[in-house]
């Protein structure tokens, strides 16, 4: 007869893994940001796209495609400073985009960011390509720099760290640029909180490739090792370097990487492979690129058997930039912005609805679409959710879970109450149910008298209104200001966007 005692021992093995199938499994997440896409320039968004983007079209296929899906801005800088907390850049507040040695971080050192909390919660958290969030440079006195400009790129001490660089900011692992890779006063990458090889000479423009939109460009310093035409193959190294290092040194601890794309953000030089690749241009090849960027990264995950296990989350900073969309209208048919009024920088649909694309093998539908309105802050909460982490009340106080959208459990329930917008030059917008305020007459971005947007001007209904009101549902290019026609909803909105000013789970102030 056995012994209870060596009974009770010999199942206790059994009984731990038991216990240890029992655990939920955390999914890897990776999230994708392209720069200045367009909702028309993928193929799932826009079937008279003239670009190919067969690996979007398959990752949209494969999960579930959002068709009201907005960036939290119609620029960068704030774009990515509120997908990285989860709060509207405006509490901070701040406008504009930064430059060159543009500082300090946005993202003050105590604050919760979606890499901090997911790391909190056991991952192992990276970041390949652009930054764009402010960061803090010194010269060889130790102060820091001030000087926008070349003429602040030439003062930096390379030997000191970064103190605010993203890996100060909940990321263990950090590569790529602190501003536009490809349009900026500093060409160099910083890997860690550090520059190891600095710039040493001025870019030389002549070398570049020449088109119409290779004049977003400036001057600047650039390090001997940094090709303008191979950022985002590098940038793509990197990422696939650190899924294989991962699987092979910590295959039993779940990884969160943010790829930050450097397409398509203009002078839209695409890599030598990608040139005439389409027979939409320079910035259709760029996006092209955009594309195989997506695929091999999808491919990486199948070869390590890590696909099943990844959340993979896919979209855009905020709408297409002018030059490449009045260009490819009129020259190749093609339009990023299609089908909605505005284009980057523009309180209108174009400037910030954006394509967002989630897949999730065995939890998401696949092929499935959800016309809901959500906001890229909605990532963090919804990340939250996903791992079993608790946001406190001073973060993410502008994310929602949109878990139960993804999994198809929320009906026709709306996940968010009301959306908030904003352009480069802080103008506001409100979005309820079909309703979108704007707190400003115009764009509140682009110049409309400028002579490639005069074209593109619409007639104006209520001239003397001091704001805008638009029916979405039954007007989505904007095009009928109703203003006047509905003063209780104009009320009602302009309330509602006053209170959510002040709704703030702490008092933010940044002294910049």
């Amino acid at each position: 007869m056995k012994s209870p005692l060596l009974t009770t021992l010999a199942l206790a093995p059994l009984a731990l893994l038991a216990t240890e199938k029992a655990k939920p499994v955390k999914p890897n997440i990776i999230l994708i940001l392209a720069d200045d896409l367009g909702y028309g320039d993928i193929g799932c968004y826009n079937a008279d796209s003239k670009v190919p983007t067969p690996n979007l079209d398959r990752l949209a296929g494969q999960g579930m495609r959002f068709t009201d899906a907005h960036s939290p801005s119609t620029v960068s800088t704030p774009s990515r400073y509120s997908l990285l907390t989860g709060r509207m850049a405006f509490r901070i507040p701040y406008k504009g985009v930064f430059a060159g040695v543009g500082g300090p971080c946005l993202i003050k050192e105590d604050q919760l960011t979606l890499p901090q909390m997911l790391r909190n919660q056991g991952y192992t958290t990276a970041m390949t390509g652009k930054w764009h969030v402010g960061l803090s440079f010194f010269d060889k006195d130790g102060q820091r720099i001030t000087q926008g400009g070349v003429e602040g790129v030439k003062m930096i001490d390379y030997s000191r760290a970064i103190p605010d660089a993203p890996v100060h900011r909940g990321f263990d692992r950090f590569f790529g640029t602190a501003c536009c890779p490809a349009t900026d006063f500093l060409y160099a990458f910083i890997d860690g909180d550090r520059i190891p090889i600095p710039p040493t000479g001025m870019l030389d423009k002549s070398k570049l490739p020449k088109h119409p939109y290779a004049n977003d460009n400036r001057d600047g310093m650039i390090a001997p090792d940094y090709d303008l035409e191979e950022l985002d193959q590098v940038f793509l190294q990197k990422s696939l370097q650190f899924l294989d290092e991962h699987a092979k040194s910590q295959p039993d601890k779940p990884f969160f990487l943010f790829h930050s794309m450097n397409a398509v953000h203009l002078p839209s030089f695409s890599s030598d492979q990608f040139k005439g690749s389409t027979k939409a241009g320079p910035h259709g090849d760029f996006i092209h690129e955009l594309d195989y960027i997506v695929g091999e990264l999808m491919k990486t995950l199948e070869r390590l058997g890590m696909a099943d296990n990844t959340v993979v989350i896919f979209s855009s900073d905020n709408g297409p930039e002018v030059t490449s969309v009045v260009h490819m209208r009129a020259v190749y048919g093609h339009d990023g912005a299609r089908p909605w009024r505005g284009v980057k920088r523009d309180q209108w649909e174009g400037g910030h609805r954006v394509p967002f694309i989630v897949r999730w093998p065995g939890r998401i539908a696949s092929g499935s679409a959800c016309d809901q309105t959500v906001c890229l802050t909605d990532i963090m909460a919804t990340c939250a959710a996903m791992t079993g982490a608790e946001l406190p009340g001073n973060a993410a106080e502008d994310s929602y879970d949109i878990l139960p959208l993804l999994l198809g459990k929320a009906g026709s329930n709306a996940v968010r109450p009301y959306t908030l917008h904003q352009t480069i030059s802080l103008a506001l917008a409100i979005r309820k149910g079909p309703w979108k305020y704007l707190d400003h007459r115009g764009s509140g971005g682009n110049n409309y008298n400028n002579p490639d947007l005069k074209p593109f001007i619409l007639p104006d209904n209520a001239p003397d209104a001091p704001g805008q009101l638009y029916n979405l549902e039954s007007d989505p290019g904007e095009t009928m200001n109703l203003y006047f026609k509905h003063p209780e909803i104009v009320r009602e909105l302009k309330t509602l966007l006053e209170s959510s000013k002040a709704h703030s789970r702490e008092n933010f102030l940044l002294d910049l």
